[in-house]
């Protein structure tokens, strides 16, 4: 009846009861944040799909400083791969080397085969040691038969982190396209140590590190350790 007792004052002011309905629409999308990193493909297809010039753009690693940022990090990194060797690991060397020039340290680096145990056990084990604060793995995440990264690293999570893959996809979809839809790159934290599961290729791997994980992974190591620290 209220609607009806001022129609005349109120021509131009109905819009505004449809306002509300719109700022709705986007929580929806939260829903789907996990939804999508299982659909995702073969990033072993894809070593040369990644080539761009992202080499050079990060200066701003520490732009954002915060009371309970980390700094100094142990960063440990496994490479997923029935083919690779230490001495022949692009991806890893990639990796490594951007950690060491953000200032952290690797102190321990693995390189496993496919195997969903053997990548659960390896990264498991990494999570409980007293040096590492993050983890990094690359290979395995696509959805090949023998990409099992992200299946076996996934239960391991207590927290997810969907904005990871979410922004890794933005980032890769800049220079290849669609073909981003083939990689299930995921993140989380594992008591308190943060895993990133990176594709296998070494540009892939070079974008994930530098333009994501380094940037953050400072305060988010902080953050999910601040609870710990104040007990």
């Amino acid at each position: 009846d209220h609607g009806h007792d001022h129609d005349h004052g109120h021509d131009h002011g109905d819009d505004h009861g449809h306002d509300h309905d719109h700022g709705h629409d986007h929580g929806d999308d939260h829903g789907h944040d996990h939804d999508h990193g299982h659909d995702h493909g073969d990033d072993h297809g894809h070593d040369g799909d990644h080539d761009h010039g992202h080499d050079h753009n990060h200066d701003h690693d520490h732009d954002h400083h915060h009371a309970h940022d980390k700094e100094d990090l142990g960063i440990a990194v496994v490479t997923v791969s029935s083919s690779r060797t230490v001495a022949d690991d692009p991806s890893g060397d990639a990796i490594v080397a951007a950690v060491e020039d953000a200032g952290h340290e690797v102190p321990i680096r693995e390189i496993v085969t496919d195997d969903y145990d053997g990548v659960q056990g390896t990264v498991d084990t990494m999570v409980d040691r007293e040096d590492v604060d993050a983890v990094v793995t690359t290979g395995g995440t696509g959805v090949t038969p023998d990409d099992v990264t992200v299946d076996a690293v996934s239960p391991l999570l207590d927290k997810r982190l969907p904005g990871f893959g979410e922004l890794f996809r933005r980032l890769s979809y800049d220079e290849i396209g669609t073909r981003v839809v083939g990689t299930r790159a995921v993140a989380g934290a594992s008591e308190g140590v943060l895993v990133f599961c990176l594709p296998g290729s070494e540009n892939a791997a070079r974008l994930g590190i530098e333009e994501v994980i380094l940037p953050e992974v400072g305060h988010l190591a902080g953050l999910a350790t601040r609870d710990d620290d104040e007990e």
